[in-house]
């Protein structure tokens, strides 16, 4: 049966470069004030058209092969009709489709229940906006 709901949202700053932002001590640090010890899920979503949440290994080169890869399967060009802002703009309105903006996540014990390699990742293509917010909440 259902203890609870509890929400916060991050302002997170990802920088002027296409970024994998690893979220997971935020979010680690969000069950260990929130959570008790219960048992739940945590979702994590991101407010915006042009970001998504992924879980990836990160450190190892993994999130710089997935830029590559979102890079391949959506050039940052002139084919986009979605025009305004940096060269290819219109990808990054294209990326959520790709990757979402949300995930939501086991929580056991009251910690978040990732696999051996797992990290919490926002993944910024957009340039044009830095100023980024996450919301996680907890349905336990």
């Amino acid at each position: 049966m259902s203890q609870g709901f509890e929400t916060r949202t991050l302002d997170i700053t990802t920088g002027v470069a296409e970024t994998v932002y690893d979220l997971t001590a935020e979010c680690v640090s969000f069950l260990a004030e929130v959570a008790d010890g219960r048992d739940g899920l945590l979702n994590v979503f991101t407010p915006h058209a042009t970001m998504g949440v992924a879980l990836i290994e990160t450190g190892s080169g993994s999130d710089d092969d997935l830029l590559a890869a979102l890079y391949h399967l959506l050039p940052a060009d002139e084919r986009w009709q979605h025009r305004h802002g940096s060269r290819g703009h219109g990808r990054d309105h294209v990326l959520p489709a790709f990757v979402a903006p949300h995930a939501t996540l086991p929580v056991i014990g009251g910690e978040l229940a990732l696999g051996t390699w797992q990290s919490v990742c926002l993944v910024d293509t957009n340039k044009d906006n830095r100023e980024r917010q996450v919301r996680l909440s907890l349905l336990s």
